[in-house]
């Protein structure tokens, strides 16, 4: 439970400063709604991360394919879905109030809800794709490298699952990253009527964020 706490203080605190960060509505502090929502988000994401290891001790559940479930096939998804939700919580005002949309000259036409959404549910797919498949990648290299004995000293085993973590993870960066341009493109006919009535553009983009 700690561990899954500090991971996801980590990814929570790494949404916060790389947001849109587009001004939002002035009726409330911005900085007290997010910390908030970070906070819940960690809590409930640390929880739902760490449950299927504590149901299987709670209830002394050793069995071999609990194990391999609880173990092995679990954790990838859960922190995809956790992480994608920890973006989606903490960027939550973005879609609420809308984000700052531009013309191809860089200039701002407006502020869009449907921009902001649109740039918080990419974001949140791939830091789901960028978690989820550095947990799940490892395992299978490692059922691998088990399977065809290519390591002898059982000892050895937790570096080797370390540097194999550390690599997808490496690799994993700059996939994650590249998914959605930085600079993100909406189109004119997704954007809402009160910005289109003040531009003939027909291409507008907005910052997504990392």
């Amino acid at each position: 439970l700690f561990l899954q706490f500090v991971f996801h203080t980590y990814t929570t605190a790494f949404t916060l400063v790389n947001g849109n960060g587009t001004p939002k509505a002035e009726e409330y502090s911005l900085q007290q709604k997010q910390m908030i929502l970070g906070l819940g988000a960690i809590s409930y994401s640390a929880c739902a991360g760490a449950l299927p290891l504590l149901f299987m001790n709670r209830y002394a559940l050793k069995s071999s394919l609990m194990q391999l479930v609880a173990r092995k096939l679990l954790p990838a998804p859960l922190f995809g879905l956790t992480s994608a939700f920890t973006v989606a919580m903490v960027r939550s005002p973005e879609f609420e109030n809308g984000i700052e949309v531009m013309d191809r000259n860089g200039k701002i036409i407006g502020v869009s809800k449907k921009a902001g959404e649109k740039a918080v549910m990419e974001t949140a797919l791939s830091r789901a794709v960028l978690f989820g498949t550095t947990f799940f990648l490892p395992e299978v290299l490692m059922y691998c490298v088990q399977r065809a004995r290519l390591v002898k000293n059982p000892r050895a085993l937790v570096p080797v699952r370390m540097f194999v973590v550390m690599s997808v993870l490496a690799g994993m960066l700059p996939v994650s990253f590249s998914m959605f341009p930085q600079c993100g493109e909406i189109k004119r006919a997704d954007l809402e009527p009160e910005i289109l009535s003040s531009t003939e553009e027909t291409e507008f983009f907005y910052n997504r964020g990392i």
